[in-house]
């Protein structure tokens, strides 16, 4: 009895010292989401939505909380998505290409499956597939990112109460159950779209919601080509809150992915990547309405895994155009889509003039946006060698297979926005951290990933 009184002081000192535990933690994070990403973001809504030269801030990064995180893995100074997943996921260093494994390939435990383990409803999305590297981190444990069949094959041993994404890459195997089947043996519900998933909720133990029947599985698609209907990071969010403190509330651990920063990165595409960046703040935004019901108990930390492309604002005139990038109707993919139709429509029989009025009405050249006549010879020489020519070859990244007519635009409107890029891969540069909420003071400190969920940790005393 004695020593049960000492432990129930203990914990009392214990909160008053450190503040209330958080019950309710969203962890945020902007997959390839550098320092320039957010500020690039911040600087190009000031430009568009106020005219003005300095930033309309994102909610996020009005946090009070605010420092920076080094991202290097256990073999590579510039980490991978998996390792850099992993670190986040379970504060341990290990090789690229790991999910959820040390370097000698055992499993290592999640701040998810923690969450779990200290009783708490515990839910995992993203804006790409569910068994992408970054949440896999959460919930897997294999030792190669690509082994998708495996690693959503993990995703019931996990026991997790909300997963949400595009869907999955590898739904079945060669003399192998197909994971679906296995999902709904393990009590899954399947919710195919937002719509879906508020028919189906109520009645729900366990729920995956992906998109609707027919549509791309790997992702959902880039802000800035988004469709009315298509299921956004904001709606997902919303909808794991709901499912997550439905029935018996002891609390949530959610981990929200904003996956597509760094697809559009690889693609050197900053339109597109300060629309994600932006897309992942509404989805804090509707974090954020939740904490202000629950200033005391909640904790929200957004972060990221690495920065890709090494992005550059201002390419030496001292001066920047981001307004520019307002012109562009698609991501670098969304156009190529544009083209490849336009191509067939026409039956590959464009003129100049032709593609001229088209780039003018998707990406605002010649008409909102003069172009110098070397810019204007390249876009005119892509056009020669694709169209009149026949010779299409397609710019590749690593999510992104472009035509070519669509990769030069893109690369001219940055180019007039101002906007550099070193690389296609991702970099070793320092990622942000921003946190408000029960236990935030954790994190006003230069640190290295593998500290932030052992910091949320502390704070949610998992």
């Amino acid at each position: 009895m004695r020593k049960l009184i000492y432990m129930l002081l203990f914990v009392c000192i214990s909160i008053a010292v450190n503040g209330q535990q958080a019950k309710y933690v969203f962890y945020f994070i902007g997959d390839g989401m550098g320092v320039n990403q957010v500020n690039g973001t911040e600087m190009y809504n000031a430009e568009v939505q106020g005219g003005k030269i300095g930033i309309e801030p994102l909610t996020f990064a009005q946090f009070p909380v605010v420092s920076l995180a080094t991202t290097f893995s256990a073999t590579n100074s510039v980490t991978d998505s998996s390792a850099g997943g992993t670190a986040l996921a379970t504060g341990q260093k290990t090789y690229n290409g790991a999910i959820g494994v040390g370097r000698d390939k055992s499993p290592i435990e999640s701040i998810a499956e923690k969450a779990k383990k200290a009783g708490k409803k515990v839910g995992v999305t993203t804006s790409v597939s569910v068994d992408h590297a970054t949440p896999a981190a959460f919930y897997a444990h294999q030792p190669d990112r690509n082994m998708y069949y495996e690693i959503a094959m993990d995703l019931p041993k996990a026991d997790f109460d909300f997963y949400a994404g595009g869907g999955f890459l590898k739904p079945e195997k060669k003399d192998a159950p197909n994971i679906y089947s296995a999902f709904e043996e393990a009590g899954y519900t399947i919710a195919r779209g937002y719509a879906d998933y508020k028919v189906k909720s109520e009645k729900a133990e366990k729920m995956i919601l992906i998109q609707e029947e027919g549509a791309d599985p790997s992702s959902l698609p880039y802000a800035i080509d988004r469709k009315e209907g298509d299921l956004t990071l904001a709606q997902i969010t919303e909808s794991a809150i709901d499912f997550l403190t439905k029935g018996k509330n002891k609390g949530f651990f959610l981990m929200v992915e904003g996956g597509k920063i760094d697809w559009a990165c690889h693609s050197n595409d900053a339109a597109t990547v300060f629309h994600e960046v932006k897309d992942m703040d509404d989805a804090v935004r509707v974090a954020y309405d939740f904490y202000k019901k629950h200033p005391k108990e909640t904790l929200i930390v957004i972060t990221a895994d690495h920065e890709t492309g090494g992005i550059v604002l201002g390419t030496g005139k001292y001066a920047l155009n981001l307004k520019a990038l307002q012109y562009q109707k698609h991501s670098v993919d969304g156009l190529s889509k544009e083209i490849s139709a336009f191509r067939k429509q026409k039956d590959n029989k464009v003129t100049w003039e032709e593609m001229k009025e088209f780039l003018g009405e998707q990406m605002g050249f010649w008409k909102e946006l003069p172009i110098s006549w070397k810019q204007e010879r390249e876009l005119r020489d892509e056009f020669e060698e694709s169209f009149v020519k026949n010779k299409v070859k397609y710019a590749e990244s690593m999510y992104s297979k472009a035509e070519p007519l669509a990769a030069c635009a893109k690369e001219i409107i940055d180019e007039i926005a101002m906007v550099g890029w070193t690389s296609g891969g991702h970099s070793a540069g320092y990622v942000p951290v921003f946190a408000i909420g029960a236990g935030s003071q954790l994190f006003g400190e230069k640190i290295d990933n593998i500290e932030i969920p052992q910091r949320i940790a502390k704070a949610a005393g998992y």
